[in-house]
């Protein structure tokens, strides 16, 4: 059974810094492309940064050059370190895996306010 785990998530001031981790277990995951993605209050679900197993990165237009995505395939971990943050990053970011389908976690709430 494929479980992503994630943690690192909350409350935060404008202008610092969060880490979150996605833990997976039950996939191969150094054969999984991983991602992040999030919902703020009333939007739908966007993606934020995907990593393949290859390393190649892709991040959303509003995220890039503060947040990066990265993994250890030895500790079958992804991350998503977020800089800089903004009142409106403000959401539930939710792991994402893909490899034959698609598996989510159960999210982590990161606040950004003052």
């Amino acid at each position: 059974q494929v479980q992503l785990v994630e943690s690192g998530g909350g409350l935060v001031q404008p202008g610092g810094s969060l880490r979150l981790s996605c833990a997976a277990s039950g996939i191969r995951f150094s054969i999984t492309d991983m991602g992040w993605y999030r919902q703020a209050p009333g939007k739908q679900r966007e993606p934020v940064a995907t990593i393949t197993s290859g390393g190649s990165r892709n991040y959303a237009d509003s995220v890039k050059g503060r947040f990066t995505v990265s993994r250890d395939n030895a500790k079958n971990t992804v991350y998503l370190q977020m800089n800089s943050l903004k009142p409106e990053d403000t959401a539930v970011y939710y792991c994402n895996a893909v490899l034959h389908n698609v598996y989510w976690g159960q999210g982590t709430q990161v606040t950004v306010s003052s």
